[in-house]
C-alpha cells in the first residue's frame, strides 16, 4: 500500500473530517483485487482509480465517525463521543423540504452554520436562482445532467442552454455559491451538480474550448465513465440503505475527497465499515461459484 500521512484537518466546506496528507504518492491499494471498472476522472488526478478506492471511499464517507470532546452543561469533565466524520447524515439523507429556510438548512448541512447576514444573502440568492434552475430543468425536458448534448454546455448553443442557466446561478449566488448549489443539487440531484470553491478551481485546467463552464468538464467524465459509474452506483445503492447517490453526487464526493486531501482517511473508514466487510463477502461468494 502506499504511504499517506494522516493528520487532523479543519473543516472544509462545513463538512467534519480528517485531512489525509499525501508524502509519496495518492492512496491506492494495489493489494486489493477490484470488483469493478477502475473510474479514469482526470480531474482527481492522472491515474485510473480502482473501484474498490472508489466504494470504500464512498462507504468512509456515508459511514465514517470522528471522535468529538462534548461537555453539556453543569458537567466540569465532559466525555468522548463519535458523530459522523463528513456530510452524509447531514445532507444526503434529509429529505427535500419545502423551499425557503429549508434549503438554506441543507446548505448548512455541508458548509456550515450562517451567521444572521449570510443567512439572509443565501435565502436571497436562492430566491433569485430558482428561476434560473427552473429554466435548466425545462431546458433538459427530462434528461438527466449527463445525458444533455453538447450544446446545452457549449456557449455555441447560446442564450437560453442549461449551461447558461447554471453559470448565471453561480454568478448571482456571489459568495455563497456552494449554498446555493448544495440546496439546488439536493432538490434535483439528476440534474444541478454541486460544486464548491475547491472542486471548481481544480475542474478549471480540464474546461475545453467552447465550454460554457466547469459543469461541462463534469458531464465529459460522467459520460467517459459511464460502465464504471453506474457499477459504482449499483453497489453503493446495495450497500447503503438510507439514501441512493447517483453518479453526479458520487463524482462530487470523490471529487471533493481528492481535493481536500480526505481520500485516504475516507478510505480507511470505509474498509473498516459493515458494508465493506458484506461487500468483500459478496466478492468471495461470487469467486467460488
Amino acid at each position: 500500500m502506499r504511504r499517506v500521512s494522516l493528520s487532523p484537518g479543519a473543516p472544509n466546506g462545513g463538512v467534519e473530517g480528517v485531512e489525509g496528507r499525501v508524502q509519496e504518492d495518492d492512496v491506492v491499494d494495489a493489494g486489493v483485487e477490484g470488483s469493478g471498472p477502475a473510474l479514469r476522472l482526470p480531474s482527481t488526478g492522472p491515474d485510473p482509480m480502482p473501484f474498490d478506492t472508489a466504494l470504500a471511499a464512498v462507504l468512509g464517507y456515508a459511514r465514517g465517525r470522528r471522535p468529538l470532546r462534548f461537555r453539556p452543561l453543569g458537567d466540569s469533565t465532559g466525555r468522548w463521543v463519535q458523530v459522523p466524520a463528513f456530510g452524509w447524515a447531514r445532507f444526503d439523507t434529509q429529505p427535500v423540504g419545502p423551499p425557503g429556510d429549508t434549503d438554506v438548512l441543507i446548505g448548512e448541512g455541508l458548509h456550515g452554520r450562517l451567521d444572521r447576514a449570510d443567512w439572509v444573502a443565501v435565502r436571497d440568492a436562492l430566491t433569485r436562482a430558482r428561476p434560473l434552475a427552473d429554466a435548466a430543468e425545462d431546458r433538459a425536458a427530462g434528461r438527466v445532467f449527463w445525458e444533455l448534448p453538447d450544446e446545452e454546455l457549449s456557449v455555441l448553443g447560446e442564450p437560453g442552454t442549461a449551461g447558461a442557466a447554471l453559470r448565471e446561478i453561480g454568478r448571482t449566488s456571489g459568495n455563497h455559491s456552494a449554498y446555493v448549489f448544495a440546496a439546488l443539487h439536493h432538490r434535483r440531484p439528476d440534474l444541478v451538480p454541486h460544486l464548491t470553491r475547491t472542486t471548481r478551481r481544480a475542474l478549471l485546467s480540464h474546461v475545453e474550448e467552447g465550454d460554457s463552464g466547469v459543469e461541462a468538464a463534469v458531464r465529459r467524465e460522467l459520460r467517459a465513465n459511464d460502465t464504471a459509474l453506474a457499477a459504482l452506483e449499483s453497489a453503493a445503492a446495495a450497500l447503503l440503505g438510507d439514501a441512493r447517490p447517483n453518479r453526479l453526487r458520487l463524482h462530487d464526493i470523490l471529487l471533493w475527497l481528492t481535493t481536500t486531501l480526505r481520500l485516504a482517511h475516507a478510505v480507511e473508514l470505509g474498509r473498516g465499515t459493515d458494508e465493506w466487510q458484506r461487500h468483500r463477502a459478496g466478492e468471495h461468494d461470487s469467486q467460488r461459484g
